[in-house]
């Protein structure tokens, strides 16, 4: 079977389905998602085929996975391993309206919706979302797992590192790293550099805390064992 399944039902998920369907380039088969109250129903008049684990049985469908929120940005993380697909089952999904030079990159399992803006010579990893209207400019660097939210910005040379999220609305000034697993609060001005595992907000933003324990988890593993 090909297409492309959705791994996840709810609203990061319903976004990139309708991404799919305006691009129309490839057949939508449905969403997984490990709600048992959601199978056999639909979502946006999209079908939910069943569990996460469904994509051992479809081996020839692509798949992309969006799950994840500001209160669990690790989902995503934790479902790539639990699921153990190989690099080449996962799909880009980018949306029509977005612009990527063609000087820049966007990695395996990474979705781009509606008017972001990818300038010149930026590098997305894998298994990133980024959500409408972000503008990321020339040499920034977006590493596995990040989330951009709707509407950031990222100055030039900026750099997210690992699992990143930045909400909705902030800015990143040039030259900029946020730390591995950190959460930069919607609105937010960050004028230097985040360290990982950390929650920052405001304008000029500051540290409020640690970062959720999920976060912390996966930074501790990538620490302890390197993983991928």
């Amino acid at each position: 079977m090909s297409g492309l399944l959705i791994v996840g039902a709810g609203g990061f998920a319903r976004e990139t389905a309708q991404a799919v369907r305006d691009a129309g380039d490839v057949e939508l088969l449905g969403h997984l998602d490990d709600n048992p109250a959601l199978h056999g129903g639909e979502v946006d008049g999209v079908p939910v085929l069943g569990g996460c684990d469904l994509v051992h049985d479809l081996p020839g469908a692509r798949v992309v996975i969006c799950v994840g929120n500001p209160g669990d940005y690790a989902a995503r993380a934790r479902l790539v391993r639990r699921l153990g697909l190989s690099t080449g089952r996962y799909a880009t999904v980018i949306h029509p309206t977005a612009a990527v030079s063609a000087t820049s990159e966007v990695g395996s399992g990474s979705v781009l919706l509606a008017h972001c803006v990818l300038t010149a010579a930026v590098r997305v990893g894998a298994h990133v979302a980024v959500m409408p209207q972000a503008v990321l400019t020339h040499d920034d660097v977006v590493e596995d797992y990040v989330t951009l939210a709707s509407g950031v910005r990222l100055g030039g040379g900026a750099r997210l590192e690992r699992g990143a999220y930045v909400g909705s609305g902030a800015l990143v000034r040039e030259g900029t790293t946020v730390g591995a697993w950190s959460l930069i609060g919607m609105g937010s001005g960050v004028l230097g550099d985040v360290p990982p595992g950390e929650v920052w907000a405001g304008s000029p933003a500051r540290r409020l805390r640690e970062a959720d324990a999920p976060a912390l988890d996966e930074l501790a593993r990538r620490t302890v064992v390197g993983d991928r």
